[in-house]
């Protein structure tokens, strides 16, 4: 099975690259993966309480990261399938195990059987973000490229706004399995949608799996590039702050600051705070600089992340909510204004393994951040304190890694 296209009578279904149908459709696909994280939060009371376990355990946090290392994991082998045999039969693949993950999930007994389920479910949802990936960078490039991205991106923002909302109304009209069952019919409905993807790979004859050697050659170049490693150090570091504040969310929002029926509302905020920085970064990097960025941000990060800790520890772990969500913001802030000009420092001198670099940059950071996370969730007394912690540490692994990068980079 191939990416081509025949010229036949249902070509003029066939959605165009460039129009906000395409555009549309592609974001929805890429969306998914923060549809399957962000509506299932508001679900993780019920799911204790299903499950038998303690009404403040930590152990459901595991159904987010599991799902981050499936996709993490995942990640290269659809790259080398996209190449192999399209992009559109990967698209289709990973949302057809992106479906069945959710019905299993829905369905599942017990938390073991739930978190096997989450990681094949993050395997699914990798396809569909590579090969959304590879069709716009089949169809556009430079300037038009950088726009296609940008509108994806934005959908990935505005997601997390209305997930959580999404999830506690389904809880509240019904069992917390409904949210699963909604990702499903979502995936169903995308499914629908991805077969008018015009084939984006043109060339004629499927193109033949890269070797072995050419792959393991590939991955030492990316490795070993010259700063390369530094970079992959401060993305774990930013991943991981970032998967330590999105697991222990639920539970802090109501254990500690009693506003759980809040949650989705509060969850919004901050990803508005995070689309917010987005933009301020679009512009603001064009006349500072990347380099200057990096430098100006990774020190100020260490000051928030150090005054969030002395918040925490002259509060016993307790401050007043505004105090939490002013440190908070101020931390996510920061992180937005590194996360993409690290991934562009990086990529930079990575222009002819461009493809390996995208999956290597995106899977390290992605299960090794999220292995951290988990610790650091699984850290939670009733108080903010960990959490405070962990993300001071993660920031200072994120600073050194750039840090490290910057003084060997070329």
């Amino acid at each position: 099975m191939t990416d081509t296209t025949p010229a036949d009578a249902s070509a003029h279904r066939t959605l165009v690259p460039g129009t906000a149908a395409f555009t549309f459709v592609i974001s929805m696909a890429m969306a998914g993966t923060a549809l399957a994280i962000d509506t299932m939060l508001p679900a993780f009371p019920e799911i204790r309480s299903a499950l038998d376990l303690e009404a403040d355990s930590t152990a459901v946090a595991g159904l987010v990261t599991t799902f981050l290392i499936g996709q993490g994991i995942g990640l290269i082998p659809a790259g080398l399938l996209a190449d192999r045999f399209g992009r559109r039969p990967v698209m289709w693949g990973g949302i057809g195990i992106y479906i069945l993950a959710a019905i299993a999930t829905a369905a599942a007994p017990t938390l073991e059987v739930m978190l096997a389920t989450r990681l094949l479910w993050g395997l699914g949802a990798a396809g569909p973000r590579v090969a959304a990936t590879a069709m716009i960078r089949d169809s556009f490039e430079g300037a038009e490229m950088a726009k296609q991205m940008s509108t994806i991106m934005a959908v990935f923002l505005i997601i997390p706004t209305i997930a959580p909302a999404i999830g506690a109304g389904l809880v509240g009209i019904g069992s917390w399995q409904l949210v699963f069952w909604f990702c499903a019919a979502f995936g169903a409905w995308v499914l629908v949608m991805t077969t008018r993807l015009p084939a984006t790979l043109q060339s004629a004859p499927v193109q033949p799996t890269a070797s072995r050697s050419e792959m393991s050659r590939n991955i030492r170049t990316v490795l070993t590039t010259p700063g390369s490693a530094g970079y992959l150090v401060a993305m774990t570091g930013l991943f991981a702050s970032f998967i330590t504040y999105l697991a222990s969310s639920e539970i802090i929002i109501d254990e500690v600051f009693g506003l759980e029926e809040w949650f989705p509302v509060i969850f919004a905020a901050f990803a508005i705070v995070m689309a917010a920085a987005m933009i301020v970064n679009r512009y603001v990097v064009v006349r500072v600089g990347l380099d200057r960025m990096m430098s100006v941000m990774g020190r100020g990060l260490i000051v928030l992340a150090v005054t969030f800790v002395v918040v925490a520890l002259v509060t016993d772990g307790a401050p007043r909510f505004s105090v939490f969500f002013v440190s908070i913001s101020a931390l996510f802030v920061s992180q937005q204004l590194l996360t993409p000009n690290i991934n562009a420092a990086a990529m930079r001198p990575l222009g002819s393994v461009a493809g390996t670099a995208a999956a290597v940059f995106g899977m390290i950071p992605m299960i090794v951040g999220s292995l951290i996370g988990t610790v650091i969730d699984r850290a939670f007394d009733g108080t903010v304190t960990p959490m405070a912690i962990g993300m001071a540490l993660c920031a200072a692994l994120a600073v050194s890694g750039l840090g490290w990068a910057r003084r060997v980079a070329v």
